[in-house]
């Protein structure tokens, strides 16, 4: 038994391993909820996202109601020993529920099969409430005054009504994770799923393929009781382990998806910030000053600013372009043997840089011509990546200074 003060694990007991079992899957649990909070609220009329909330609170309520002290705790407070068993058994139960829901208003949720879906929704409610039920009149029959908070499943393995209890609720739970996990994996198998949705899935499957080792341990261990053997370590300890690992792959299974593609999101705009300097940077030269800094500021928030500085100083050096030297460019780069993207992109920032330096030595010049500016505002991250290859720039700037025809007899 663990050393509690008033139900509560003393500090040298905190980090025992029998309470990291505990609470561990439920910081993980309690993350992965906090995470998917605020697009519960934001989507409440959404099946999927209640699903996945009432999930992953039924799971956080088993681990606190489970571990040993909150046991404890429960049974003095009501003055009943062992009404914690029925009680988090009922949670347990509502879990698995939740899990099947979760299946169904995942695969229905994308079709057009709401009265197949409702049907499903009120037959995993009814059966599983039923069994809460059962769960709460088989304690009432039993006799069980002896106060276990470990062992419970194999001390009464044998006691009538707590034998049909303890079966019932690892019925439930092996019969809703055995569907669960087949469900997943054969999902996963399908096309067209984002990689980080597939790793979620994934994840999930082997979490709840995992709480298959807890039914299998705890039904082993119960078994051998009735045949008089001891295997309780199978019950207090594989099981309990084997439900902490569950539990926080199936907590990381379903952060996966959200941190991976707000991670893969964010990498990707502060990508396209950095390709934004060698451009900016040039821009500073035409402005005469520095591109809006805000260094606590978004990511988002940065690039939409040095888009918009990069764009404001090309609308005041465009009246200084020359469209003659950009199509020589362009015949250069292609000549040179790039594809017609790079070239065009190299073109750009030749006559780019041509008409910063035709603005530093005469402000109030014009080029020539009236040069067409969509590809250049459109594409500043091309025309930013090629400023990055000075000596290719230069390759191109050489040979479009060439005669005509010297660039003709080279093609």
């Amino acid at each position: 038994m663990t050393n509690t003060v008033g139900g509560l694990p003393t500090a040298g007991d905190l980090f025992s391993p029998v309470h990291l079992t505990f609470w561990v899957p439920t910081v993980v649990l309690t993350a992965a909820l906090a995470i998917k909070l605020p697009s519960i609220i934001k989507m409440w009329r959404d099946p999927l996202l209640r699903a996945v909330g009432g999930l992953l609170l039924f799971a956080c309520a088993v681990f606190v109601f489970a571990a040993p002290q909150t046991i404890a705790w429960t049974n003095r407070v009501t003055g009943v020993p062992n009404i914690s068993a029925p009680w988090v058994y009922s949670l347990l139960t509502a879990l698995c529920a939740s899990w099947l829901l979760l299946i169904i208003a995942w695969r229905n949720g994308l079709t057009d099969r709401a009265d197949r879906t409702r049907r499903a929704v009120r037959w995993v409610v009814s059966v599983y409430a039923g069994v809460i039920v059962a769960l709460w009149v088989l304690f009432w029959l039993a006799d069980a005054p002896v106060e276990r908070l470990r062992d419970l499943d194999t001390y009464y393995a044998t006691t009538p009504f707590m034998r049909e209890q303890i079966l019932l609720y690892l019925t439930a739970h092996t019969v809703a994770c055995a569907i669960t996990a087949r469900l997943i994996w054969n999902w996963i198998r399908t096309d067209g799923l984002d990689a980080w949705l597939r790793w979620g899935l994934r994840l999930l499957g082997m979490g709840y393929a995992t709480n298959l080792f807890f039914d299998a341990s705890k039904l082993t261990a119960i078994g051998a009781r009735w045949t008089g053997h001891d295997l309780d370590w199978l019950s207090t300890d594989v099981a309990p382990a084997a439900a902490c690992v569950s539990a926080t792959l199936v907590a990381i299974g379903f952060i996966v998806p959200h941190a991976g593609q707000y991670l893969q999101e964010h990498w990707r705009v502060r990508a396209r910030h950095r390709q934004l300097r060698p451009l900016g940077l040039l821009m500073r030269t035409v402005t005469g000053g520095r591109e809006p800094f805000a260094p606590h500021a978004p990511a988002e928030l940065r690039l939409i600013r040095r888009e918009t500085f990069i764009r404001d100083a090309l609308l005041q050096l465009f009246r200084h372009l020359d469209e003659e030297l950009s199509r020589r460019s362009y015949e250069a780069a292609l000549a040179l043997g790039h594809p017609p993207a790079r070239a065009q992109a190299l073109a750009a920032a030749v006559a780019l840089q041509d008409a910063v330096e035709r603005k530093r030595r005469a402000p109030d010049s014009d080029g020539t011509g009236d040069p067409d500016t969509t590809y250049l505002l459109r594409e500043i991250h091309a025309v930013s990546q090629a400023l990055r290859s000075p000596d290719e720039i230069k390759a191109v700037r050489a040979r479009a200074a060439a005669p005509a025809e010297s660039v003709s007899a080279h093609d």
